[in-house]
């Protein structure tokens, strides 16, 4: 292409209606550069510089980054544990499973719309944390993406010599059922998950199960045989391609002499189920599901139960590249036109290219 250097200072194209058309390629097309060389970046659609050493973004809008592109996300938090260390026998309430928030399919938790997709800017760090499960009476921890926080379930209520309440969290914990007024079970949060079930004021009972993230916890059940309430089911989400349910809460425990009772089960979504009346059954929530921990059921039992930890999704398009940091456990596949990474432990940043 033939070239005329221009040796005025200006330039005058008043007299024109379009447009300069630059010189143009993908990011992986970019020449060695010469100071003062300008382009059209087609990767992501921004006019670059090169200032002698690198390539550059012109400054848009005061310097405020643009989105180069919008991820969907999952987001649960850990689940809330179920105590089965203290004395006496009565039966102890599951654990409440993490909250659940996301953008992806119709529905989030507690009954909630999904949310809007993450704004993603390119080369910016974005913390992602996978919460632990809670260790008998412990909530579980909070997960985060960005400035997505989903927050950890509450733990069952539980008797030592005075009912303990069931906490709140993302889902809340299941109450105990004893001649206590300590009945009632957590509160669930807004947009993240349920209340855990309520106890009953009789002696001869199993306790509640915790909340779901699509659902209430059953109450504790009455009556010879009893069995403990079912924790609340949890949300199933496909982001990852797989249709998977995720934050079920844990099944109540039984008292240790209600002869024949059974624990209730484990909501879908990881729930733990709860302890038998002979110590028996009760179970932690599964890993990397938010689940609650099943109830113990006191007295007969010596171990804790814990939940489930959290897990953090993030879809977005395969045209990208994910950065991760060395304190986060993760794994990406494609699915579709699009990158699925899941991150299944740790804290650290990510980024994006």
């Amino acid at each position: 292409m033939a070239t005329n250097k221009v040796t005025t200072n200006v330039i005058d194209m008043s007299g024109n209606t379009g447009g300069l058309v630059w010189a143009q390629g993908t990011e992986a097309q970019r020449p060695a550069g010469v100071a003062g060389d300008l382009r059209l970046n087609t990767t992501d659609s921004r006019l670059e510089f090169y200032n002698g050493t690198d390539w550059k973004r012109l400054s848009e809008t005061a310097g405020t980054p643009s989105v180069a592109f919008q991820a969907d996300f999952l987001v649960v938090a850990g689940g809330g544990g179920g105590e089965g260390t203290t004395s006496c026998c009565v039966g102890h309430g599951g654990g409440g499973a993490g909250g659940l928030r996301t953008s992806y399919g119709s529905t989030s938790g507690g009954g909630s719309s999904n949310e809007s997709k993450a704004n993603i800017t390119l080369s910016t760090n974005y913390t992602v944390t996978v919460g632990a499960g809670g260790n008998g009476a412990n909530n579980g921890s909070d997960s985060t993406f960005g400035n997505i926080t989903s927050t950890g379930g509450g733990y069952g209520g539980y008797f030592n010599g005075s009912g303990i309440p069931a906490t709140s969290g993302g889902s809340g914990g299941g109450a105990i059922s004893f001649g206590t007024t300590s009945l009632v079970g957590g509160s669930g949060t807004a947009n993240q998950g349920y209340a855990g079930g309520n106890g009953v004021n009789t002696s001869n009972t199993g306790a509640a199960g915790g909340g779901g993230a699509g659902q209430v916890g059953t109450d504790g059940g009455t009556g010879s045989g009893v069995a403990g309430g079912a924790g609340g089911d949890g949300i199933q989400s496909s982001i990852n391609g797989t249709a998977t349910y995720y934050a079920g809460g844990g099944g109540g425990g039984v008292r240790s002499n209600a002869s024949g009772g059974s624990g209730g089960p484990g909501g879908q979504g990881g729930g733990g189920n709860g302890t038998n009346q002979d110590g028996s059954g009760g179970t932690n929530g599964t890993a990397n599901t938010g689940g609650g921990a099943g109830g113990g059921p006191g007295g007969s039992s010596t171990t804790n139960l814990i939940g489930g930890s959290g897990i953090v999704i993030v879809r977005y398009p395969n045209t990208y590249t994910i950065t991760v940091g060395a304190g986060l456990t993760s794994s990406t596949a494609t699915d579709g036109s699009d990158k699925v990474t899941s991150f299944t432990a740790g804290t650290d940043t990510i980024s994006f290219s």
